[in-house]
């Protein structure tokens, strides 16, 4: 589970398909999968990540007024979340605890369902007081880049991908920059191969 950019690796399932061929220069555009990104500062910001990737690579930009010679399609978003619920058992909870009260074993519901124990019942326990359990909510947000290259002579598809990772951030500006980052790691990868691929944080790479 990614936390933040700089505590642990992001981490991305990343899928493509590819027939693309041997760099040698040719070149490329970048445009946006949804005409509503297009020409926006945002998406400038993330098509100029892609086309640095591919530059390293070493395919080239095209020159304004040019046809490129493939291209390169992207796509962004974030879903609504998930609810997560987890319940860690307490380490420092003493079952004997409450002198007096009746030995005998309860049931404690949780969301995750029904819990045997064994111990003294007492009817405050799970007000928050000497709970045997710890309780955490949070929301898990799924966010993917998709990319397309194609052939711009013919319009044939050369490159299909889509890395996807489950976070709880929903800040494109973060989820975005590390999704490209996975999609191009190994680039352009084994045709129909899913890898989990991890990203170190900025200060590690």
């Amino acid at each position: 589970m990614t936390l933040s950019a700089c505590a642990t690796p992001f981490k991305a399932d990343v899928s493509r398909f590819q027939e693309l061929p041997a760099p040698k220069g040719q070149s490329f555009s970048v445009q946006a999968s949804d005409p509503a990104f297009a020409g926006g500062i945002e998406f400038g910001q993330y098509a100029s990540l892609v086309a640095a990737e591919l530059q390293e690579i070493g395919y080239t930009p095209a020159a304004p007024g040019t046809t490129a010679d493939m291209t390169v399609t992207l796509g962004y978003g974030v879903d609504e979340g998930k609810e997560r619920t987890i319940v860690r058992q307490d380490p420092f909870y003493d079952p004997y605890w409450g002198f007096g009260r009746s030995y005998r074993p309860y049931v404690v519901r949780t969301r995750l369902g029904h819990r045997y124990v064994v111990g003294y019942y007492d009817p405050f326990l799970f007000s928050g007081f000497n709970r045997p359990y710890d309780v955490d909510s949070f929301t898990v947000y799924t966010a993917n880049i998709d990319m397309k290259i194609d052939r711009a002579q013919d319009g044939k598809r050369l490159f299909e991908g889509k890395a996807e990772a489950k976070s709880r951030s929903n800040k494109l500006p973060y989820l975005v920059p590390n999704l490209v980052e996975a999609m191009f790691t190994g680039f352009p990868g084994n045709s129909g191969e899913t890898v989990r691929i991890s990203v170190a944080p900025e200060e590690k790479r």
